[in-house]
């Protein structure tokens, strides 16, 4: 795994998305369930959690405010960490089914953080049927991006039932408690370190300009029209049906074989990413024509993953959010991936994606009420968020116990839906997280994205 650096301070970027949920249709939760085969070594886990509590410093860490935002926040060492009140073990409710275990983990998604703690919370759940047991994972989006929640997680995975010698347990990292004084010192010498950079950076931004002034001036151009088009606010969803908006969410699953979806998207010369869309669309395309309400476009928002392949690994969030319209009346299920396949690269070329960082601080200056009503404006009228995070391609074990299947439910942030892939070793594992505003019939919701997928991997 690529060395992960923390930095001590939020990106603009992280800072807004902690910044927005002052309104709670806003909140930016990454919810995990995963179904192990048997009961986890509870020694063994807490000694692992512990043990990573002290090598991650996101683990053990909470978020301090600067006095009047004049730098992003920064993290500080707990001085009260309590990893019993992160880690907890419980019974399974109900008839311990998945879907029981689903309906207990929607609720805890979507309550608050204690925000003078780290940001995560696990839930140990035991007793599922045929002797199962699940893990509930819960933590800030604000922390990292799906990419990075799972190379976080290694801290504590094995690749093998009795594991990796880990060596001597680390020193407890000393507590941080910094005065309203020291923030406000820190956040001020912070954003003039930031500044001096971008003033010796400029000199050279110039030249370049003046050496190139036409090749200058059309990318200004293109640059500001993709930022027009990034900001733009929508007023109305465009599906006619998913409408509504509300604070909870309901989750539910979706199974595929990556095999088969894999060769399905070699047909348009395509990867996974377009096969996964084209089969969310025509679920979609299914579930707007059984209401009798068919629509040829929704509204997208599709995460760009922009970390790079190996080397060393910033934490925090690295993407970019592309928001678009996408085609969904196109009955041909290789037409539509074609079409898809299309978009998407169209998307990801879009030069406003590429300041993404530096907008994050304009808009971090705004205040607060404004910012967030920008974003409101921006996502509630999003039909669907779709995601796709790549999982381990071979066996994993946590404290003794067998993965048996992952799934990773993204934050609705004011979409109607949010549909994340997970890939493990051959399988698919797709978290549908719907608003019941929105989609008040989930199991035709459902049922319709799997039409979608079977018919894409009917191609294969």
């Amino acid at each position: 795994m690529a060395e992960i650096q923390f930095e001590n301070r939020m990106s603009d970027q992280d800072a807004l998305m902690w910044s927005i949920e002052k309104d709670p249709l806003l909140r930016s939760t990454i919810t995990t369930v995963s179904l192990l085969e048997s009961m986890p070594d509870r020694d063994r886990f807490h000694e692992q959690m512990e043990r990573a509590s002290r090598e991650v410093p996101r683990l053990r860490q909470r978020v301090a405010t600067a006095p009047f935002g004049v730098a992003p926040p920064e993290y500080v060492y707990d001085e009260h960490f309590d990893l019993d009140y992160h880690v907890r073990w419980m019974k399974a409710p109900g008839d311990g089914s998945l879907r029981a275990i689903l309906d207990m983990a929607a609720p805890f998604a979507m309550s608050g953080f204690d925000r003078a703690r780290p940001l995560w919370e696990f839930q140990i759940v035991e007793g599922l049927a045929h002797d199962r047991t699940a893990l509930v994972q819960k933590m800030h989006h604000a922390l990292t991006d799906g990419v990075g929640a799972m190379k976080l997680s290694m801290a504590f995975l094995d690749t093998t039932p009795e594991g990796k010698p880990r060596g001597p347990m680390p020193e407890v990292p000393v507590a941080e408690r910094p005065s309203t004084v020291e923030l406000l010192r820190e956040g001020i010498e912070h954003e003039a370190r930031r500044q001096a950079g971008i003033l010796r950076r400029l000199p050279g931004m110039v030249a370049g300009a003046a050496r190139r002034p036409l090749d200058s001036t059309r990318t200004t151009l293109r640059t500001a029209g993709s930022t027009a088009r990034m900001l733009k606010p929508v007023s109305d969803p465009l599906s006619p049906i998913m409408t509504g908006r509300s604070s909870s969410v309901r989750f539910d699953t979706v199974s595929a074989s990556l095999p088969r979806m894999k060769a399905a998207s070699k047909l348009v010369g395509g990867h996974l990413n377009d096969a996964f869309v084209a089969a969310v669309a025509g679920g979609l395309r299914r579930y707007h024509e059984h209401h009798g309400a068919p629509v040829e476009r929704l509204r997208m928002t599709m995460p760009i993953n922009i970390r790079p392949a190996d080397g060393l690994v910033v934490a925090g969030n690295q993407f970019v959010p592309a928001r678009f319209e996408f085609p969904v009346g196109i009955a041909d299920p290789v037409e539509r991936m074609a079409a898809l396949h299309a978009l998407v690269a169209e998307q990801r070329a879009e030069p406003a994606l590429g300041i993404v960082e530096p907008l994050s601080g304009v808009l971090n200056r705004l205040p607060v009420s404004v910012t967030t009503s920008i974003f409101g404006s921006m996502l509630k009228a999003i039909d669907v968020v779709t995601s796709n995070v790549p999982g381990a391609p071979i066996p994993i074990y946590i404290a003794g116990a067998k993965l048996l299947a992952n799934y990773g439910f993204g934050p609705l942030s004011g979409a109607a839906s949010n549909i994340t892939l997970l890939s493990y070793i051959d399988d698919l594992h797709l978290a549908v997280s719907t608003d019941p505003a929105a989609v008040p019939d989930p199991e035709t919701f459902v049922s319709c994205i799997q039409d979608g997928v079977d018919e894409i991997e009917a191609l294969a």
